[in-house]
């Protein structure tokens, strides 16, 4: 087979100073593309939120933090990245080499090309234009650690006792392991994985602007090709959620404080005439 969340709770949210990147076995960023900033993760009630607007170009960034290789399944809107179909942990990924990066800058049109993400209006996103509007505004990422092989036992050398002076060694065979799941690699000398389910959606509020999805944007080079790689179990080893929306309906939830403009003592370089009396 080849590779490549949602609790309804009560909206008390707290806002928290922003940080820009989110995971432990993998550290996921959202990165303008455009710009090369990376964009600012909010916490609130346990969820991670990207504040994004309208145009704006980005991609989503992975580094594997472990010492071996990892399988990241991405999911955007709940798409999966590199399929296309309705995102699944059983689906195609990336994988990552340890302490490598990998930047994902769209859904995978071929081994050599993506169409770029980026911020639009809801009814124009890529999951709404495909008949999947339910799970726009969340970028997910499932992240498997890789099977370990188990290393071939020899046997100790011995001799026949019809030719002892004919002594053979015996090689014992290692059990048939499952056929091996395979990957696309990403061009960075990454190697990454696949999406899961199971984060919490916050309760719906009233958004003060049109919310935003993610679009099918220009077509540009990504190379990659196919890797194997055998998941260490079926369950993900970590799941990273971060949801975005536009930064006026984040302030209007409470998950970015909007905080009163602070005097500025030098506003403009001269000093102007006063208007007539």
């Amino acid at each position: 087979m080849k590779f490549i969340g949602a609790v309804l709770g009560l909206v008390s949210l707290v806002a928290a100073c922003p940080a820009f990147a989110v995971g432990s076995l993998a550290e996921v960023s959202i990165h303008d593309r455009i710009s090369g900033e990376m964009l600012p993760v909010f916490r609130a009630d346990g969820r991670w939120y990207v504040a994004g607007r309208t145009g704006e170009e980005y991609e989503v960034r992975i580094r594997n933090e472990t010492g071996g290789d990892v399988l990241a399944v991405v999911s955007v809107d709940g798409v999966n990245v590199v399929s296309g179909e309705t995102a699944s942990t059983t689906q195609s990924g990336y994988v990552i080499g340890p302490r490598q990066s990998l930047s994902i800058q769209g859904w995978r049109k071929s081994l050599a090309r993506v169409a770029g993400f980026y911020f639009t209006d809801l009814s124009n996103a890529y999951a709404t234009r495909t008949g999947r509007p339910d799970d726009v505004g969340a970028i997910g990422v499932a992240v498997f650690r890789r099977k370990e092989q188990a290393p071939v036992e020899l046997e100790q050398p011995q001799l026949l006792k019809e030719a002892p002076s004919d002594p053979r060694l015996g090689r014992q065979s290692p059990d048939d392991a499952p056929a091996p799941r395979e990957a696309p690699l990403s061009s960075q000398n990454s190697r990454a994985g696949s999406f899961a389910d199971g984060a919490a959606r916050p309760a719906p509020s009233t958004p003060v602007e049109p919310s935003i999805g993610t679009g099918h944007g220009r077509s540009q080079i990504s190379y990659a090709r196919y890797v194997s790689f055998e998941r260490e179990s079926d369950a993900a080893n970590e799941v990273i959620v971060l949801r975005y929306d536009t930064r006026a309906n984040l302030v209007a939830r409470g998950i970015i404080r909007s905080l009163p403009r602070e005097p500025n003592p030098f506003p403009a370089r001269f000093v102007p005439d006063p208007p007539a009396r």
